[in-house]
């Protein structure tokens, strides 16, 4: 009789990010798109030869770096990310390093998961960019923020994502929506 092969059975889907949040101090933004979200250190290379003669080579963990964090979205009225960009812009540094979060959202607004960094300042914003007047193309504006450290969200809990009465997603917040 032929063996029965045996087909793991998965414990969960994997997660399937349909919206990205960044949260810091009292800004809010909904993006479609972000890369960056790296944990990593440098590599140190050492060579040793050991006690009989061989050459050994080790890679040793060093500093832990910094990052990029680059996210998407169409463009809204709301104008919060330049006011802080123009923090940088004009000098004012140490004002712009905030401490924030990438908040991952599922297809039903709950949060999957979140990354907070930290000492993080704007770099870049732009957009649009090489988009005709007659196209049908969404203008998309790009963030790009540079952190100090990065550490995943322990807390595992599934939230809700909470809206104000009437508010859409990627609305802007400060154009009253009607009935």
């Amino acid at each position: 009789m032929p063996e029965e092969s045996v087909i793991p059975v998965r414990a969960a889907d994997p997660l399937l990010a349909f919206m990205f949040s960044l949260e810091i101090n009292d800004m809010t933004g909904y993006f479609t798109e972000v890369s960056g979200i790296i944990s990593e250190n440098e590599v140190i290379t050492h060579y040793v030869v050991s006690a009989n003669g061989a050459e050994i080579t080790l890679q040793i963990p060093g500093r832990a770096n910094g990052g990029e964090i680059t996210l998407k979205r169409g463009m809204t009225q709301n104008v919060e990310f330049w006011e802080w960009r123009e923090l940088v812009v004009n000098g004012r540094v140490a004002e712009a390093r905030v401490d924030g979060s990438i908040v991952m959202y599922n297809r039903a607004y709950q949060e999957v998961r979140r990354w907070d960094f930290f000492n993080a300042w704007p770099s870049k914003l732009s957009g649009p960019s090489q988009i005709a007047a007659d196209s049908n193309e969404l203008a998309i504006e790009e963030l790009t923020i540079m952190h100090e450290g990065l550490s995943l969200h322990h807390e595992r809990t599934a939230q809700p994502l909470h809206l104000p009465s009437g508010a859409a997603i990627g609305a802007d917040p400060d154009v009253p929506v009607e009935a």
